[in-house]
């Protein structure tokens, strides 16, 4: 028989991973009674960004973990907190808990050459990173109207009213190759 999770449980691990995504890639406090997301930049960081909508879809293979990727987050905040005599406030989870500073600590020290655990963290903040900087989660010209803030940082250009690219200068500010003859108008090949 299994043993009952508290009623916050969901809660706990969405803003412990949440927590950790700000870390990666630090982002705008959503709130003032964000404890989540720290603050540490001015606008929108890998949670602004979709990185919990990316890592609970299936496709990740990790979302049935993620409840696990929480708890040992948590249990290795509670470790430093103890290593470096802090008081963690008992209200929000351990994680979280911590200062933006102290995370990042506690980050650098599971994804370091050595650590047993690394490639599992370094798999999650992959996924942040690809929040972020791809929105692999969502479609690009649907992430782009809707002001994506990795993509919309990267001033990547939108598409035009028929949602396809196209880019009238070339970006190496030159030809590189010529056009295939069976290209279509527009640009697939026949």
């Amino acid at each position: 028989m299994s043993a009952e999770l508290p009623a916050d449980h969901e809660t706990r691990v969405v803003t412990t991973l949440e927590a950790f995504a700000d870390t990666i890639i630090p982002g705008a406090k959503r709130s003032g009674q964000d404890r989540a997301v720290a603050g540490a930049s001015p606008t929108g960081g890998a949670v602004a960004a979709g990185a919990m909508e990316l890592i609970h879809w299936d496709a990740t293979g990790i979302s049935q973990s993620l409840g696990d990727y929480a708890r040992a987050l948590n249990d290795h905040a509670r470790e430093h907190a103890g290593q470096h005599g802090l008081d963690l406030d008992g209200d929000v989870p351990p994680f979280v808990a911590l200062t933006f500073e102290q995370r990042t600590d506690l980050v650098r020290v599971l994804t370091a050459p050595g650590h047993p655990d690394k490639p599992l963290w370094v798999l999650l903040s992959l996924f942040c990173y690809m929040a972020y900087d791809s929105a692999a989660h969502t479609g690009t010209a649907a992430a782009l109207a809707a002001g994506h803030p990795g993509l919309t940082s990267m001033r990547l250009a939108r598409p035009g009213a028929d949602g396809l690219w196209r880019f009238p200068s070339f970006s190496y500010g030159r030809q590189l190759a010529e056009l295939h003859p069976g290209t279509t108008d527009t640009g697939s090949p026949e």
